[in-house]
């Protein structure tokens, strides 16, 4: 259980979550695998990072019960976690591929949006509930998955999009079996690993510096209107519903 970190090949290293029973990270796990993902970039032998998890799903975001119980210490810890994971993704020095199955939802978007590729599971779906659980953010990288008008159709009313669906808007690589997802994910790794280091890592600060939009900025814009519901009381209104019949 947390984040590791293993090596099956030349040139490539995977970060692995592994928080049941959905991988709702705790404030701990977002930090743990922002770490995990910068020193796995930092490696000179590491030319390639596969983001990946254990069991049902991706990544269901911020664990809302934690948020519950421990009140705004836990939430600003979350929103710092989430923007410190997701730039680690972001700016890793190397290219990070998500290999993504199940739900990849909240803060499983920032991720995802921020790495350079994606290979998905047949059973894969991508969304952003935040409007039900009392929250804002990662628009920002719902944005670089789909088109602008469907991001903001999907934002409002809370729905997913399948890993097919991606794939048509060219946001996702591949999409195959679960069962072949490591696999897959790995073969993309292989190939960008068999490149030139030194080169790749130009490469990857190229293509970040030349981006339409700041990210990090982007995001931690959003995380101004989180913070305005939080204090107006509308968030924990909503969160309150989190888990319960008819909510």
């Amino acid at each position: 259980m947390g984040v590791s970190t293993s090596c099956p090949e030349k040139g490539v290293a995977v970060v692995t979550v592994d928080f049941p029973p959905v991988n709702a990270l705790p404030v701990t796990g977002w930090f743990g695998l922002a770490d995990a993902v910068r020193s796995a970039g930092r490696d000179p032998e590491v030319r390639c990072v596969v983001l990946a998890a254990e069991g049902r799903g991706f990544n269901a975001g911020v664990d809302i019960k934690e948020i519950q119980a421990e009140g705004s210490s836990a939430l600003i810890g979350a929103n710092r976690g989430c923007f410190e994971a997701f730039a680690a993704v972001y700016e890793c020095e190397v290219p990070v591929v998500a290999a993504v199955q199940g739900f990849c939802l909240g803060g499983g978007i920032g991720l995802v949006g921020n790495a350079d590729a994606i290979v998905a599971s047949e059973d894969a779906v991508f969304g952003l509930p935040e409007l039900d659980r009392g929250a804002l953010g990662a628009a920002t990288h719902l944005a670089r998955l789909v088109p602008q008008h469907l991001m903001r159709a999907l934002y409002y009313t809370s729905r997913t999009a399948t890993a097919a669906e991606l794939h048509a808007h060219g946001s996702v690589w591949r999409v195959v079996p679960r069962d072949r997802l490591r696999a897959a994910a790995l073969e993309l790794a292989r190939e960008i690993a068999a490149k030139d280091g030194e080169l790749l890592r130009l490469a990857k600060a190229a293509i970040n510096g030349i981006d339409p939009v700041d990210v990090r900025r982007s995001y931690r814009f959003e995380q101004g209107f989180t913070f305005e519901g939080n204090l107006s009381g509308v968030a924990g209104r909503v969160r309150d519903t989190f888990g319960k019949e008819g909510a």
